[in-house]
């Protein structure tokens, strides 16, 4: 089919192999509650003008996450283009070809890498843009202050150091950083090509390239566990502005008829204190206790579940009047109980947990959450990540979100 001409098509193309080998499933790995991938989907959606966002995946779980999230996944790329060595060119001349035999050869595509999920908000609009305004321009590409001089680097070989560049500066490596040239590396966060550079010009790039340039605090490049516990570290910061994925579309919290809250660590910040007749207390937060007295108002019934049998755990939950299950060894059995007993689907409860023991339970209900503090595990399993800790605002945090959702508010 032909370009449309006034109003350019513009293609998002997320590339998402299923044989990452660093970090293994590393595209749908939980980012800060939710897969890698959907924060590239969202920037995607996000843009007023992309006409669609395209997943290019080998692989059926990452194309049925994708979905799930928003993205177009209209073909299984081919397993040849999906092996280690292959390069980005030959990916997206795949794509770009599917696109023009189904639908319109787009104008200009957007390379959008899951390893750079740390978005700025209008980034993709103001990078496409830029190449609008330059009619001689091959492509725009996203780069970032270097934090290390090029001109500072070298090279070894026998033990011998020679500087990486060669230039115009007498000794480079010796000079004072503020007077070497400014230089910027390339990061993975949006790449903007017009088609025919792909198609004619078989490249990604081109001859003229613009730059697009993107904070250094944006500048997170997942490609080792270290990264990612960095990474989610960064996530937890809500006041960081970047585009983040809504709640996914198949566990929204309007749906969610019954919350079960584990005890410790949840409704305490996971401390004993034991005096000398054994006799044992935790701490709780009376703002937890507000919570689910506002909850309760909603209707929704709540039921805590604890491994540990104890009078603490019987005097809080007699406290705030929610039934208490404890001595539960088999949390995953017991939410299926509770489930039968309620008569409300697994599809429709809510399970916040913070360790390991909680992980079961959580992979049966529709919402698993974590409290801030939780597990990394945990953290993983959960498709919401809490902003406070446990014992410490947490449950307050949780039904405040729940009770925004049921009146029509914005999904978590």
């Amino acid at each position: 089919m032909d370009s449309l001409v006034d109003f350019p098509y513009i293609v998002v193309i997320i590339p998402a192999r299923g044989g990452s080998k660093s970090i293994p499933r590393k595209n749908i790995k939980p980012l800060g509650g939710v897969p890698l991938i959907a924060y590239s989907i969202a920037a995607g959606l996000e843009s007023k003008q992309v006409n669609r966002v395209i997943v290019s995946t080998d692989d059926e779980e990452i194309a049925s996450i994708a979905k799930q999230w928003g993205a177009d996944v209209p073909f299984l790329r081919p397993a040849e283009l999906a092996e280690d060595h292959v390069t980005d060119l030959p990916v997206f001349e795949h794509t770009v070809r599917w696109l023009s035999e189904n639908d319109h050869i787009p104008d200009i595509v957007l390379q959008l890498r899951p390893t750079s999920p740390f978005r700025p908000p209008n980034c993709l609009d103001e990078a496409i843009t830029k190449l609008l305004n330059d009619d001689q321009a091959d492509s725009v590409r996203g780069v970032t202050p270097s934090g290390q001089n090029p001109f500072k680097m070298w090279r070894i070989e026998n033990e011998v150091m020679s500087p990486l560049l060669q230039s115009e500066y007498n000794e480079p490596y010796n000079m004072p950083r503020q007077k070497l040239p400014s230089t910027f590396w390339q990061t993975g966060h949006i790449e903007v090509i017009r088609t025919h550079t792909i198609l004619e010009k078989k490249s990604l790039t081109g001859d003229r390239i613009l730059s697009y340039v993107i904070d250094p605090q944006y500048a997170v490049d997942l490609d080792t566990l270290n990264q990612w516990q960095f990474a989610e570290y960064l996530m937890s910061d809500q006041t960081m502005d970047i585009i983040r994925p809504d709640t996914h579309p198949n566990t929204l919290l309007s749906d969610i008829q019954l919350v079960v809250f584990d005890f410790d660590g949840v409704m305490t910040d996971d401390r004993v204190w034991v005096n000398e007749m054994g006799q044992e207390s935790v701490a709780c937060s009376r703002e937890d206790g507000m919570g689910i007295a506002l909850l309760k108002r909603q209707g929704i019934p709540m039921v805590v579940l604890s491994t540990e049998e104890n009078p603490v755990v019987n005097a809080r939950c007699d406290k705030l009047n929610l039934p208490c299950f404890q001595g539960i060894r088999d949390k995953s059995e017991s939410i299926q109980n509770i489930s039968e007993q309620y008569k409300i689907p697994l599809s429709q409860i809510a399970f916040v947990g913070n360790d390991l023991n909680d992980i079961p339970a959580m992979e049966r209900v529709a919402m698993p959450v974590a409290v801030a503090n939780a597990h990394p595990k945990v953290k993983e399993t959960a498709r919401l990540v809490l902003l406070n800790y446990g014992g410490n605002g947490a449950i307050r945090e949780f039904c405040e979100k729940l009770i925004q959702v049921k009146s029509g508010g914005t999904h978590a």
